[in-house]
């Protein structure tokens, strides 16, 4: 890996004041985001990388490479937690195992709008429509780690009273992160090129500064979960530090097969790599309420997520340099 890469990604604005954030909760600092600027941060985000997403879109054409990486990108969401939801069972109990594997399985859209930011930075391009691969990764996952968990709940003889799949599938395929993704990326595609460019001050000169804010949002929060990392244990540390390896390099293999572009499979490992902490908690309460959500979202949100922006983005861009040189 290029150290060089490795020292521009850490010493970037957005990631710096991500560790301003830890280091404000590890001082004891009053520093504090309100939860109403911190939703109104992350929807903006959403609206701004589908409605670019959609308009990029727009100007593409639909072939068979993109239907192929659609395809790839929801096998992945749905083979990840199988592999993992394995693994865990021998680390936690059933809950807990088929919590963290459909977070692993599903995605952040934080770690992707964090990866789209890098390229910006590198001046590289991507398409757009790895954007419809994120929303679509979120939902698989999920239902892939609900039917393990209930088919070996039941084997055990567990019986969750109240259930419903109805409730479950809908959050699944219709929270919000998920619903604004979607209609901004279609709104981006149906957009006409006049009216994008009277939306670009909005959607593309703002974008860097609110990524910074949001992050730092990210750190506080980060910062506030690292004590429940002596619940998670090493073991599970480790998880989540070599997961995101083991799928990136799954992703990277992939993209060689898709013929994709250094900026497109770079958003594409990164989707492979990251973990979830909005979607997932959302439906694991709803559906697993045994599970420990200082678990699931603090190996997440405090391990992989650090993880795959420091260290993760120039690791795997250098890694597909070197299988695409």
């Amino acid at each position: 890996m290029n150290p060089e890469l490795l020292a521009s990604t850490i010493l970037n604005p957005a990631v710096l004041f991500f560790f301003l954030g830890i280091a404000a909760v590890l001082v004891r600092s009053d520093l504090e985001i309100p939860q109403t600027v911190s939703k109104l941060l992350s929807l903006y985000l959403l609206l701004a990388i589908g409605f670019k997403g959609g308009v990029e879109l727009s100007h593409s054409s639909l072939g068979s490479e993109i239907a192929l990486t659609l395809i790839a990108a929801v096998a992945m969401s749905a083979l990840v937690p199988v592999y993992t939801f394995f693994t865990l069972r021998k680390l936690v109990a059933t809950h807990d195992a088929a919590a963290i594997a459909a977070t692993y399985g599903s995605i952040s859209a934080v770690t992707f709008i964090t990866g789209v930011g890098f390229l910006q930075s590198l001046e590289m391009p991507s398409s757009g429509y790895l954007v419809a691969a994120m929303a679509l990764m979120e939902s698989p996952a999920i239902i892939v780690g609900l039917v393990l968990y209930r088919f070996f709940a039941a084997e055990r003889g567990s019986n969750d009273g109240g259930f419903s799949w109805s409730r479950v599938i809908r959050e699944a395929c219709f929270n919000g992160s998920v619903f604004l993704i979607l209609g901004s990326l279609l709104i981006g595609f149906m957009t006409t090129d006049a009216h994008a460019k009277s939306l670009a001050p909005f959607t593309n000169d703002l974008f860097s500064g609110v990524l910074t804010l949001f992050l730092l949002d990210m750190g506080l929060i980060a910062g506030r979960r690292l004590s429940a990392l002596r619940e998670a244990g090493t073991p599970l540390v480790l998880f989540a530090l070599a997961v995101p390896v083991i799928n990136a390099g799954i992703g990277i293999a992939l993209t060689v097969l898709l013929g994709l572009g250094i900026g497109d499979a770079l958003l594409f490992t990164v989707l492979c790599a990251s973990a979830s902490y909005i979607a997932v908690p959302a439906a694991m309460r709803l559906s697993i309420p045994k599970a420990s959500a200082s678990l699931y979202v603090t190996l997440s949100l405090a391990v992989t997520f650090p993880f795959n922006i420091v260290v993760g983005l120039p690791l795997y861009l250098a890694a597909l340099r070197w299988v695409n040189a």
